[in-house]
């Protein structure tokens, strides 16, 4: 009969707790480079993504996509507009919160009812959900986080109270 016994790990602790809570859990100097990063890259996605609706696949072809998978296919017009203006306002870093809130619907749909039937691998026939799921949780973050560095910002002026 073999015998296992379990030890309680012994903590290394090379600064006090005090310390280690001094310390900031984001690097403000860099935050907003990443944040930047972040908001670029889902505008070029969902400029991409548009463009491909409108001159790939053309919007009759992708308003009959929208039929085959059960979505009205007047939706194609306002779906690829949506993309191409919000990749424009995201790369330009306007209203970068609203327009990423304003766009992860559409990445809901894609999830679950374009995707979400062809299993979690994006390379899988039809492609799979992963890619449209954090696509929509990249969204989020960046509602969450705002414009970044080098951003327009708010365009229209604020009234003063």
């Amino acid at each position: 009969m073999m015998k296992i016994t379990v030890l309680d790990p012994v903590p290394v602790v090379t600064q006090s707790r005090s310390q280690r809570l001094t310390k900031p859990a984001l690097e403000i100097e860099t935050a907003l480079y990443g944040i930047t990063l972040l908001r670029v890259s889902l505008g070029l996605l969902f400029l991409a993504h548009g463009f491909l609706k409108v001159v790939v696949f053309t919007l009759p072809g992708t308003a009959q996509f929208f039929t085959t998978m059960g979505l009205p296919g007047f939706m194609a017009a306002p779906v690829a507009l949506a993309e191409i203006v919000g990749g424009l306002f995201l790369i330009a870093g306007i209203y970068s919160r609203w327009i990423a809130l304003g766009l992860f619907p559409i990445l809901l749909v894609a999830t679950f009812k374009v995707h979400g039937g062809n299993g979690w691998l994006f390379t899988n026939q039809g492609g799979g959900w992963e890619f449209p799921a954090f696509f929509a949780i990249a969204c989020l973050v960046q509602f969450l986080l705002g414009n970044g560095a080098w951003a327009m910002g708010e365009i229209l002026p604020r009234k003063r109270t």
